[in-house]
């Protein structure tokens, strides 16, 4: 971890540091509100223990407080999570080459280390040690925030009134925001939005999230047009 450390650059970990801070709050959150829709205390520690994926495990959370089944639940969280795939392929040999380092790695892969390591896709020793430290970090503040929130949970009447729902959405928006600033990126963002929320009304959980990708489209490069000479 201290070869981690020294690789990454004071504003690297600064903002590493910052995201974790983020994380945990959600984690938080998470606890607060499996707990408040009437799960046992124990059941989000189990869920950012074996899953660790926020979003999955807030829609895991969301199924079963609304009254659905258990497969319903697993089935829109692995939909979800299919948005893990690409991810994977493109992070390509940073988690490591061995099958113990890819298995942790996989484990360790939310959207939050995807983002920090891609954006030093050019510098692989850096991006390799941002994906690890925020990853290890994540997971660490994640669970213990579960577990703060699952016990505050049990004292908290509605935790929709505190807000704690936004937590989520809210710290997804700041790890974004950043990236909007370039034209073509906020274009992608912005159709990927559109079809999300024009599919949302129509089709299950964890869908739309999945046909936003058709933003994607806006950043594929036009083919330049060759001139045949007359």
């Amino acid at each position: 971890m201290r070869s981690i450390w020294r690789t990454l650059t004071p504003s690297l970990r600064r903002d590493a540091l910052a995201m974790a801070g983020a994380i945990a709050v959600v984690g938080l959150s998470f606890g607060a509100i499996a707990v408040g829709s009437g799960l046992d205390w124990w059941m989000p520690s189990a869920l950012s223990v074996l899953v660790f994926a926020g979003g999955s495990q807030f829609m895991v959370v969301g199924v079963v407080a609304a009254g659905g089944g258990l497969v319903a639940a697993v089935a829109g969280a692995l939909l979800l999570n299919a948005r893990h795939l690409p991810f994977g392929m493109a992070l390509g040999d940073i988690m490591g080459r061995g099958r113990l380092a890819r298995a942790v790695g996989s484990h360790l892969l939310i959207d939050e280390s995807v983002a920090f390591a891609l954006s030093q896709r050019n510098d692989p020793k850096r991006a390799r040690a941002v994906f690890w430290f925020l990853g290890t970090l994540a997971f660490t503040v994640w669970n213990i925030g579960t577990v703060v929130g699952a016990a505050a949970g049990q004292f908290i009447g509605d935790t929709d009134a505190f807000g704690l729902d936004a937590a989520f959405p809210a710290a997804l928006l700041a790890l974004v925001l950043p990236s909007l600033k370039v034209p073509r990126t906020r274009n992608a963002a912005l159709l990927g939005a559109v079809v999300a929320l024009a599919t949302t009304p129509f089709l299950p959980a964890g869908v739309p999230v999945l046909l936003a990708l058709v933003g994607l489209a806006v950043l594929i490069p036009t083919p330049k047009k060759t001139e045949v000479p007359a």
